[in-house]
């Protein structure tokens, strides 16, 4: 490598080191003055919200629920490029690359300001981080600019092996020991300043110690009990109840909001005869009820597995709804999150005999972080993002001509009622199996209307009827198996689920957008001798 390559190099890993602290010493300014919001948050957030659906679904179907994490890894990515690049044009031409450093500041401050999490705390943090960044990659190429000014000033004179004593050979110019040390110390700041951020960051583990001392109130109702058999207990067909820990996550938080359920409250606002608050310990109070129930997210291609049964505690929405009393001509709620989301739901569907809730227990613990704690809504027979808000702050009851959720202006359905499916869980998809009774299994869903028929067929041929499991519920999905003699060769098996009102699933192929995906669930098993 000859001078000018290592010059551009070291130029390069200054700009990374310079904007890293920058970005390190503002999480950690966010953290001490703004937990619910950071310049790489709202960046993220941003980001998110803009993003076309059709890519929003790529991403959800290749990275699962940790399409965040890919996310922050990508953005990581470029703005580690973007700081090579300012270093190197700042060696070049003077404050050319701090501008550069500048223009990440306004796009900091532009996002935080677009974020509905925003308070007057979080303002001057993107500018913080950008002026330190500024600051540090002029301090870091001045030296590395005396380290090449010295460098060049001594004379080359004659190398080893020339005839010269090896005491002639040129020694390395202090101000390279000095520009490896100031380069060095200052990664070591960014390293120091992003612990701390994470340390300080702690409100999650306080509101997370606060969790683990909440002791849920005994439900007035509790859950029925699960019937005998509903489970089919056939390998790789997954339990009835997701565990907490497997329950898929889709969501559009970056960092999960954290809440002190201490000092949540719940608003029930707009066409209503009276505006009500509600605070945790009031909720607490009310007469809860318990009851199983699946939720999926739209998201969910045919045969995926963003969809999970869990066990809620909470209060009936409609006893919410009904002390606020809702105004003639009103048809929707639309439900806010902490963080800023918002979920618009049919009245119709609050205010009937289902069992939509405040929950604010999940599997007999209180809500998982990350699942909406401290209180979240859950709405049997809609999908997540018209129905399911988390870390919810607000209900207000509206109009669908006058407001809309989040994702509606973005290419979804105004009303996501869950479409009929089912799915095919063993044998896997490409899976080969020995020759014999085959056994398969899996789940359907209708929820808040039920399943009364599964089947599968082999082949394209004719349909055969699967041992379907009793339900917990019409709100929750069923197990079925199935066993099929299968000789040596390579099958084609496809499911379908027939509703209790008779009506069989979809069987044309449609994607996720713009209200549910459809289609047969359809696994290839290669049968060996």
């Amino acid at each position: 490598m000859n001078t000018s390559q290592r010059a551009t190099a070291l130029a390069a890993a200054a700009g990374v080191v310079a904007v890293g602290t920058g970005l390190a010493l503002g999480e950690l300014a966010a953290g001490l003055v703004s937990p619910s919001l950071s310049p790489v948050t709202a960046v993220g957030g941003a980001v998110i919200d803009v993003v076309p659906p059709g890519v929003k679904d790529w991403a959800v179907a290749l990275f699962g629920t940790a399409d965040k994490v890919a996310l922050l890894g990508g953005m990581g990515l470029v703005i580690a490029a973007l700081a090579a690049l300012a270093g190197v044009v700042e060696l070049r031409r003077r404050f050319a690359g701090v501008a550069i450093i500048a223009v990440f500041g306004v796009a900091g401050l532009a996002a935080v300001l677009g974020r509905s999490e925003l308070t007057p705390n979080a303002v001057p943090v993107p500018l913080l981080a950008a002026v330190v960044g500024m600051i540090l990659l002029r301090w870091l190429i001045r030296r590395l600019e005396e380290w090449q000014t010295e460098e060049a000033a001594v004379p080359a004179g004659p190398g080893p092996g020339a005839g010269a004593p090896e005491s002639a050979t040129p020694s390395r110019p202090a101000s390279r020991r000095r520009f490896f040390q100031v380069l060095g110390g200052t990664a070591a700041v960014a390293v120091l300043a992003g612990v701390l951020a994470a340390t300080f960051r702690g409100a999650a583990a306080v509101v997370s110690e606060l969790r683990s001392k909440l002791a849920l109130p005994v439900p007035a109702s509790p859950a029925p009990p699960i019937p005998a058999g509903a489970e089919v207990r056939l390998d790789g067909v997954g339990p009835l109840v997701t565990p907490n820990k497997d329950f898929y996550r889709i969501d559009t938080a970056l960092r999960v909001p954290v809440l002190d359920p201490g000092q949540w409250t719940l608003k029930v606002t707009g066409l209503v005869e009276r505006e009500v608050s509600l605070d945790f310990a009031t909720l607490l109070a009310k007469p809860l009820v318990e009851r199983h129930v699946t939720i999926a997210c739209v998201s969910n291609e045919v045969g995926g597995d963003l969809i999970g049964n869990a066990r809620w505690l909470g209060w009936p929405v409609r006893d919410l709804l009904a002390l606020a009393g809702p105004k003639d001509g009103a048809d929707m709620v639309l439900s806010r999150s902490a963080d800023g989301w918002t979920a618009g739901t049919p009245l119709e569907v609050l205010t009937d005999s289902r069992d939509a809730l405040l929950a604010v227990g999940m599997n007999g613990e209180p809500l998982p972080l990350e699942h909406g704690f401290p209180v979240r809504l859950i709405v049997p027979g809609l999908y997540g993002y018209v129905s399911a808000t988390k870390w919810v702050t607000e209900l207000k009851v509206t109009r669908f001509a006058d407001d809309v959720g989040y994702w509606t202006p973005r290419g979804w359905s105004e009303q996501g009622p869950v479409k009929t499916s089912s799915r095919i869980d063993v044998p896997r998809d490409g899976h080969s199996v020995n020759a014999g009774m085959v056994a398969f299994g899996g789940v359907a869903w209708a929820q808040h209307t039920g399943i009364g028929r599964v089947e599968l067929r082999v082949n394209r041929g004719a349909w055969q009827q699967a041992e379907l499991a009793p339900g917990i519920s019409k709100d929750t999905w069923y197990q079925w198996k199935l066993a099929l003699p299968l000789t040596p060769g390579q099958y084609e098996v496809q499911v379908r689920a027939t509703d209790l009102n008779g009506a069989a699933q979809v069987e044309d192929r449609a994607p996720a957008a713009p209200s549910g995906a459809t289609g047969f669930h359809t696994v290839r098993v290669d049968v060996k001798s």
